[in-house]
């Protein structure tokens, strides 16, 4: 009975398997960097999850194979409410170098998987020139005894940030995208706008960028950077001229490396990195704004871009008392928020609504683009033949450098009489979208019964109910104002700000950092617990992350009669987190534990700033 029951057991588990196998559909893939460098080998990997043989590329031109293809396999099996899963994943590398510069596309490749072929997709790779001038090894370390010894001496060719307008000469309300790209050849950290500056003479729209920014290659003046999108927008001239947009400065922080002496083989073996903060400033660029010609039609409004527009009507017979709505559709990219609601000129007689608008915009690097519809409706309160004229619409088309209208039909409207007693024809009928309220009559009967008095209440004014009515408020207000005084000169004390506020932020930082810990993400996770550790110290001692030290820590914390023991806790979690990189085998308890070390220690460093 036993050897039944674990046969089919057995054999339940493997049909779960089968049929989660089947239901999973093969996925064969190609992946590459976007971008590489010439003469630098880079790998492309196919990857098929789902046993499979017979792999047969395509011819690599314009490539080199140097090495490949090495084959790697991995799999899983879990169970899961009872319902079993597996995966299998086959990877084939190829290591390749590029022979020349350009845009190449590798074509699909294909595998057999039971017996069926099955294609990946194929891949792009844009090759960039080798580096003109390669700085030396010599000059790297200098530079990294200059940040050891808290000298920033990174130069504006190795980091900058680039103005890049899509536009410099165009038309009032013509749309122009400008860019502020970062160029790189160091380690950043951050980089931050020191302020926000005002876009004088223009209309903006921000343009929405990825909130994790991605490194991508470009080459420039000779040199492949590292280059990120910091900030991108959309303007819109007001007038003509010549408008300037103004220089912007960014606060960087560079990850440099120290280099100190060397006192033993552990010193040689594991590094240390010092943040730097730099200025960079974006330059200024000028703009050559041209007024828009002459001879504007009377319907133009402002509209600058490219547009379409279309009219439709529910109904052409109606019976009188009845609705009948008239939509206008216009769409095209352009200055879309500043566009107007067309007038219609209805015939008398017809009782009209407030338009309904609807706006489907989106803003992208062309500029803004979409639809707006405008929706009219209203009713014939009088039975005939009407006609409902034709509406304008003008804009500015900055292609053909020309005004062009755009007009709807005519619309011949044919009235029934309807139901109930017709309204007379009155000029101008218009009701808004308040519905009408009967008001109280303002007639009354004269009152024949008898009549019964009473005496008038005295006035409030001058009673204790008055007094309390006026001094009440005036407490309150004086009580509100010291709280704001309170606070208003709490917030001037930067510092003692920075100090409240420093748990709170460790906080933040310590979330993220369960998350990765859940994730199993070993390097963030790290990552976020140094960040947090080095923040809070940075908060409460009141020293800038870019001059803090495990030295001065130590020193600080020992002035401010803090346990020794709560100062070694501190700079063990600094070391770990630096050092966790070289210990592979570090798991999950690990991981754990220091998580649980790191709120201790700030907890405890807490409870002896509030005693």
């Amino acid at each position: 009975m036993k050897r039944k029951i674990i046969f089919l057991s057995l054999s339940l588990i493997f049909l779960n398997t089968w049929i989660a196998k089947a239901d999973e559909p093969i996925r064969f893939s190609a992946s590459a960097p976007s971008t590489v460098v010439l003469d630098k080998p880079f790998q492309l990997v196919y990857t098929v999850n789902a046993s499979a043989k017979d792999l047969r590329v395509p011819e690599f031109t314009n490539f080199d194979v140097l090495a490949g293809p090495f084959e790697s396999h991995s799999s899983s099996y879990q169970i899961s409410n009872g319902r079993s899963t597996s995966s299998v994943s086959v990877s084939y590398t190829y290591t390749l170098q590029a022979q020349k510069t350009g845009t190449f596309t590798i074509s699909s490749a294909s595998i057999s998987v039971d017996n069926k072929k099955v294609t990946s997709n194929g891949v792009s790779i844009k090759v960039l020139p080798a580096d003109a001038t390669v700085p030396s090894k010599s000059q790297g370390s200098r530079s990294g005894n200059q940040a050891a010894n808290g000298q920033t001496s990174i130069s504006n060719d190795n980091l900058f940030i680039r103005t890049i307008v899509s536009k410099t000469n165009v038309y009032e309300q013509e749309a122009i995208i400008v860019t502020y790209k970062l160029y790189t050849l160091v380690d950043v950290v951050g980089c931050n706008p020191k302020k926000v500056i005002d876009f004088n003479g223009f209309m903006k729209q921000d343009i929405e960028l990825p909130p994790t920014k991605q490194l991508s290659l470009e080459n420039f003046n000779g040199r492949n950077y590292s280059t990120a999108e910091l900030y991108k927008v959309l303007l819109y001239p007001q007038h003509a001229g010549t408008i300037q947009i103004d220089k912007w400065n960014f606060d960087a922080i560079v990850r440099v490396q120290n280099k100190t002496a060397v006192r033993s083989i552990f010193d040689d073996f594991f590094d240390s990195y010092t943040n730097v903060s730099k200025m960079i400033t974006a330059p200024a660029v000028k703009i050559t704004v041209n007024a828009l010609p002459m001879g504007k039609p009377s319907s133009f409004t402002g509209t600058v871009g490219h547009f379409t527009m279309n009219s439709t009507i529910t109904t052409q017979k109606v019976k009188a008392n009845d609705a009948v709505t008239l939509k206008i559709d216009i769409a095209g990219n352009g200055n879309m928020k500043i566009i107007k609601n067309p007038t219609i000129k209805f015939p008398n007689g017809f009782e009209l609504y407030d338009p309904k608008v609807n706006n489907n915009f989106k803003t992208n690097a062309t500029g803004i683009s979409g639809t707006k519809s405008i929706e009219y409706l209203f009713i014939p309160r009088h039975s005939g033949n009407f006609e409902i004229p034709s509406s304008e619409f003008t804009y500015f088309d900055v292609q053909d450098r020309s005004y062009k209208t755009l007009r709807t039909p005519v619309y011949k409207l044919e009235v029934l009489k309807g139901e109930g007693v017709e309204a007379p024809i009155v000029a101008g009928n218009y009701v808004d979208k308040e519905d009408v309220k009967q008001l109280g009559k303002d007639i009354r009967y004269i009152q024949t019964d008898n009549i019964v008095l009473s005496k008038e209440d005295e006035p409030v004014f001058g009673s204790l109910l008055s007094w309390l009515l006026y001094l009440i408020p005036l407490l309150i207000s004086i009580l509100l104002f010291v709280f704001f005084r309170k606070k208003v000169k709490e917030n001037s004390d930067v510092i003692l700000l920075k100090n409240k506020k420093a748990n709170k932020l460790a906080q933040k930082r310590l979330k993220l950092a369960q998350k990765f810990l859940k994730e199993e993400n070993k390097d963030r996770f790290y990552e976020e617990i140094l960040k947090a550790t080095w923040t809070y110290l940075s908060d409460k001692l009141s020293i800038p992350v870019s001059s803090l030290t495990k030295e001065n820590v130590q020193s600080e914390l020992a002035s401010h009669n803090v346990d020794s023991t709560v100062i070694n806790q501190f700079i063990e979690i600094l070391n770990t987190c630096e050092f966790a990189r070289f210990a592979p085998n570090s798991g999950q308890q690990e991981m754990g534990n220091l998580y649980s070390d790191t709120i201790k220690a700030i907890s405890v460093l807490e409870g002896f700033y509030k005693k």
